[in-house]
């Protein structure tokens, strides 16, 4: 099979949105009036993002997904994008349920494929994806104030927590592993929360590489600094069941190894949650509430806004939690 027979087959679906979809050297989109264009782009690589044996429709559902996190998070509508794929060799059943899970995923969201590349080369995934948002309302990093709650969609720590078993640093009986591995492999971009937010949120982005990291872009973008309430932060039920000193106060400081320790750095800095971070105005609780489960996402108040720098993040009974808290970087 050729290139172009592969992207023929596997890649190209129809663009009535487009002026031009695929199959030129380039595509062609009109802008809708009274907008500005939102552009993203999230690469994945083999034994970096995924293992090398992923279930091929899960991950083209999530090399879809952690773009339209992306979208979200600008309160932004979702319309194209692109992928450059590198492929070791041509698996026709692989490229069959990877593009299934893809555009899966982008029918869900009124999103066209309009172009791309492909080319031979070890696995590696790159979406570049196109929204639009009207003048002016895109939420942003920069624009927290002091006083401001902040806000988390969903649950944190399950992604992390499955690859953590993954990766044998805990074991997870089957059920446990069976409850928390969707969030690793199938994360559900909250795009329709973030266009909810527009006019009342201060700031947001999508939780990608973990709460404390990307709270930190927030804060540093807005020149603010915060507190975080460690026991209001939502996890599920699987992940509080496992110890409940990753919550609560500890008798005992936890070790370095314990799976206290572990569960804490997988809801404060394990990353892969895709859920949107974001703050708003005290005032605008009850419409923050109110909108969010008019869209059906939950969400949960964790802390606020104070004057100064740095996050500081407090126990149940009110102890400030140091060290590991950090997010993922890909070069440290």
């Amino acid at each position: 099979m050729s290139e172009f027979d592969l992207i023929r087959r596997h890649f190209t679906r129809p663009t009535p949105s487009a002026v031009l979809g695929v199959g030129d050297d380039a595509a062609l989109f009109q802008v809708s009036a009274g907008n500005v264009l939102a552009v993203s782009s999230d690469m994945l690589v083999s034994g970096t993002h995924f293992f090398p044996d992923a279930d091929p429709y899960w991950l083209g559902h999530k090399t879809l997904a952690v773009n339209l996190s992306d979208m979200a998070a600008m309160g932004a509508n979702p319309r194209w994008a692109t992928l450059a794929i590198a492929l070791p060799s041509v698996d026709e059943a692989w490229l069959s349920a990877f593009s299934a899970g893809f555009f899966a995923l982008a029918k869900a969201h009124h999103v066209e494929l309009i172009g791309g590349d492909t080319t031979r080369g070890a696995l590696n995934l790159c979406v570049t994806i196109f929204g639009e948002v009207p003048q002016n309302k895109a939420l942003r990093r920069a624009g927290a104030q002091v006083g401001d709650e902040i806000w988390v969609s969903g649950c944190l720590g399950d992604a992390a927590l499955a690859l953590a078993h993954l990766q044998q640093r805990i074991a997870l009986t089957e059920a446990e592993f069976a409850a928390v591995s969707p969030a690793l492999h199938q994360p559900q971009p909250r795009v329709a929360l973030g266009l909810a937010l527009r006019g009342i949120a201060n700031s947001a982005l999508d939780i990608s590489d973990g709460l404390l990291g990307d709270l930190a872009h927030i804060l540093e973008a807005s020149q603010v600094g915060a507190t975080v309430e460690l026991a209001l932060i939502p996890v599920s039920e699987t992940l509080r069941s496992l110890t409940p000193c990753a919550l609560t106060p500890c008798p005992s400081p936890a070790g370095e190894g314990s799976h206290a320790a572990l569960l804490q750095h997988c809801v404060l800095s394990g990353g892969d949650d895709y859920e949107l971070c974001f703050t708003a105005p005290i005032h605008h609780h009850a419409d923050v509430v109110h909108r969010a489960r008019k869209v059906g996402v939950p969400v949960t108040r964790i802390g606020h806004i104070v004057a100064g720098q740095g996050c500081v993040v407090r126990d149940a009974a009110g102890k400030i939690i140091t060290g590991g808290n950090n997010g993922y970087d890909h070069f440290k």
